[in-house]
């Protein structure tokens, strides 16, 4: 079917459709814009979720921003929803980035401040992913880069820009803000603050109900909650994989490529002869001379060396033409001409007056081309399989540019496409909860996961050894699980926040208890469910401090947030219960005027101050600019995302 529309659109007839919808694309947008009135404009205001001055951003900014958030969310959890996205508040942050944002560059404008083309063109080269093979910004990578990110020129321009401007308004309001002195001794001597209480955890699994389950009820569970069944986007996926066999005879060396190669390599084939020598370099040619004859007559050559104060040095494997261009034609003519345990002729070199023993000699036959054969014709094989596997990828490339499909590619190539899925974007199989795609798509399932519906891509794997033609081949959306084929699940989560009621409410009433005067033990044995007994502690900030490497226990640091003599409630996620924090006694230690730790608190919150002046500022710009919020855009857009 898209292999047709594709062939169609290249006629003249479907070119010329074509242009004519596109038209009324542009004419609807153009009626849009001139019927659009007021602040926000549209009808009820549904083109704009906000005006930061004159800056105004669209429906459209927002639901870009929000799909980019869930991006950034899916790098750490690859099955997140978007309506789990909603329900974590990500669409008012990504609306408060976006008002933030709009400001500061409306009020860079205000005031004269600009990033100029040349100084955004000049971070772009700074950054190394836009950087080709030598090191320098490639215009093909960053291309492809921005292609594969799915952005524009003028995207990534615009982005760089505000970021340029940020630097020259916020970072001056941050730079060099310091702490005074007694902010700094009175956070220093925090660390030796001791805090007494109690912490009690009330499962939810206590108070959870027991017995069979009310059909209609688990039903009406289900309808009020249905974004929490909601069952993350899932994929079936068509691929093939195929390495050198794929290129036949074609990776075979002819008779006259191995004759070439033996030709071009000739002299690695020629008779050869190596020589391991032990060398002394002197200054007069009546030195070495003098060496020589005395080695001649019987003394050893390392004594006589030792006893002129040199040290005679060995070399391995020395070649003749290496030799005399190392050293020079005659020190080479010398040490060839001699024979094995011989001492040579002196003869000068620029460093000097060369005398050597020959300590060995290795004689190379020359091999001929039937000797030689198998040893070419390996590595010309393995050479044109390389090079011939890049070309034909780059083929496919091709061909799948200008519209061949996959199974086209497939049959041409004799490849057996196999089919896998519906997989979840972490690569989990959604029919086989325990199973997983192959290991050879798994790094190719960003990529599928971005990917419309037949759209075949290719890739290299194991270091270009191998190559991977894949292609989407069906998109189920995020949606509702039919209530069927997940009343189990339903039912385990209604128990669940039916649980985390009564074992909320059962905080409420220990809090009551202990707030009346009752020890946190005895507000526990007052429960009517038998829950764990509460756990003492007591510790300082430096105890806390320590525990900085691992994760500090939420009720723990809570208990740190708290006045002392109160009592408070948090919940213990993932619809365990609920804590109850109570703080008996706080008591302050005492540390010296030099204490290390006022130093460290003076780095530590200059930094924090510092970001602090900045958000100050970034709110200033806000109140000075003005900012207008359109609640019904912005819940329109809430539940076009949420697909209600």
């Amino acid at each position: 079917m898209f292999q047709f529309f594709r062939n169609f659109f290249k006629t003249k007839l479907g070119l010329a459709i074509a242009l004519a919808f596109l038209g009324l694309i542009a004419l609807a947008f153009a009626s849009a814009d001139v019927s659009s009135t007021g602040t926000f404009g549209g009808i009820a205001g549904g083109d704009r979720v906000a005006v930061v001055g004159d800056e105004k951003i669209s429906t459209a900014d927002l639901i870009q921003g929000a799909n980019n958030g869930l991006d950034r969310v899916r790098q750490d959890q690859p099955t997140a929803t978007m309506q789990a996205f909603l329900r974590g508040g990500g669409l008012d942050s990504a609306l408060e980035a976006l008002i933030s944002r709009a400001a500061l560059k409306e009020y860079a404008q205000r005031y004269g401040l600009r990033a100029g083309d040349n100084l955004v063109n000049s971070e772009i080269r700074m950054i190394p992913a836009f950087r080709g093979p030598d090191g320098n910004f490639s215009e093909d990578t960053y291309r492809q880069a921005l292609a594969l990110q799915r952005l524009s020129d003028a995207d990534v321009r615009e982005d760089l820009g505000i970021g340029l401007l940020s630097q020259q308004m916020l970072l001056p309001a941050s730079f060099g803000a310091t702490v005074p002195d007694k902010l700094a001794y009175r956070y220093a001597q925090l660390f030796k603050e001791r805090r007494e209480g109690s912490i009690a955890l009330l499962p939810a699994a206590t108070y959870a109900p027991s017995g069979a389950a009310d059909p209609k009820v688990l039903r009406a569970y289900f309808d009020a909650n249905r974004d929490a069944f909601v069952r993350p986007e899932r994929r079936t996926i068509r691929y093939a994989t195929f390495d050198a066999a794929a290129l036949g005879d074609r990776a075979e060396p002819t008779d006259a490529e191995i004759a070439a190669r033996y030709e071009r390599d000739a002299e690695q084939y020629a008779a050869a002869e190596t020589r391991d020598v032990t060398q002394l370099i002197v200054p007069t040619e009546a030195a070495a001379k003098s060496i020589r004859d005395r080695v001649a007559g019987g003394a050893s050559f390392e004594q006589v060396a030792r006893e002129a104060g040199l040290r005679a040095s060995p070399v391995v494997d020395v070649v003749r033409e290496g030799l005399a261009s190392q050293a020079s034609p005659a020190v080479a003519a010398a040490y060839f001409s001699a024979e094995r345990g011989a001492m040579t002729t002196p003869a000068r070199s620029p460093l000097g007056w060369h005398v050597a023993r020959i300590d060995a000699v290795e004689t190379t036959l020359a091999r001929s081309l039937s000797q030689v054969r198998g040893d070419i014709t390996d590595t010309l094989r393995a050479e044109k399989r390389v090079r011939g596997l890049a070309d034909l990828a780059s083929e496919i490339e091709e061909q799948l540019g200008n519209g061949a499909t996959l199974s086209e590619v497939g049959e041409e190539l004799g490849l057996e496409l196999e089919t896998v899925g519906p997989v979840f974007a972490n690569g989990q199989l959604f029919d086989e909860p325990r199973g997983t795609v192959p290991e050879v798509l798994q790094p190719a399932l960003a990529t599928l996961f971005q990917m419309e519906v037949e759209e075949p891509e290719i890739a290299p794997i194991e270091s270009g050894q191998t190559y991977l033609v894949y292609e989407v081949d069906d998109i189920t959306p995020a949606a509702v699980a039919p209530y069927a084929q997940i009343a189990d699940a339903v039912e385990a989560r209604w128990r669940a926040t039916e649980g985390m009621k009564a074992a909320q409410a059962a905080a409420d009433r220990v809090i009551a208890r202990v707030r009346s005067g009752k020890t946190m033990a005895a507000a526990l044995a007052e429960e009517e469910r038998r829950v764990p007994p509460a756990q003492s502690v007591d510790m300082t900030r430096e105890d806390l401090a320590r525990q900085r490497e691992q994760r500090i226990p939420p009720p723990i640091a809570l208990l740190f947030s708290m006045a002392e003599g109160t009592t408070k409630r948090l919940e213990a996620g993932n619809n365990a219960g609920f804590f109850v924090v109570d703080v008996d006694d706080i008591t302050m230690g005492e540390i010296a005027g030099d204490d290390p730790l006022i130093a460290q608190a003076t780095r530590q919150m200059g930094p924090l101050l510092g970001e602090e002046y900045a958000e100050q500022f970034s709110r200033a710009m806000r109140e000075e600019l003005g900012v207008s919020r359109n609640a019904t855009a912005i819940e329109a857009v809430r539940a076009q995302l949420s697909g209600n």
